[in-house]
Order: structure tokens, then sequence, then C-alpha cells
């Protein structure tokens, strides 16, 4: 399931990462990488800033599509 489809305040735990290598390598950049525990603070419009590694990081919705939790 894409992260754009978890509730918010719900802890996640990611499965996979789709896209392209340099798409990969920008997200687990970012923090995003398998195994990796991250929380939902809020969602606008399909666009999410959440919580992960004790940081918050607003990704697009493109971007959180291509996270699987």
């Amino acid at each position: 399931m894409p992260l754009t489809f978890a509730e918010v305040g719900k802890q996640n735990l990611i499965k996979k990462i789709n896209g392209k290598n340099k798409t990969k390598n920008f997200l687990e950049s970012l923090g995003f990488i398998v195994n990796e525990k991250v929380t939902i603070v809020s969602k606008f419009q399909g666009n999410l800033i959440v919580n992960i590694k004790g940081t918050r990081v607003a990704i697009d919705k493109t971007m959180a599509n291509r996270i699987m939790i």
C-alpha cells in the first residue's frame, strides 16, 4: 500500500521503494529506507508532512506513492 493511503498519526514500516535509481537515492538521502518507521504528521491535497528518523519532511503525492508500507 502506498504511503499516501496511511492514516495520519499512525506509525508505519517502509517495505519497498519504487522508482528509478535517481528517485530511490533521493528518497534514501531524506531517510526513506526499507524497514524504517515513518509517521504521517499531516496531509494536504495528497502532499504529506511525515516524521522519519526524528525529522519532519515534506513530500509530494508523486514521491509518496512510490513509498510502499
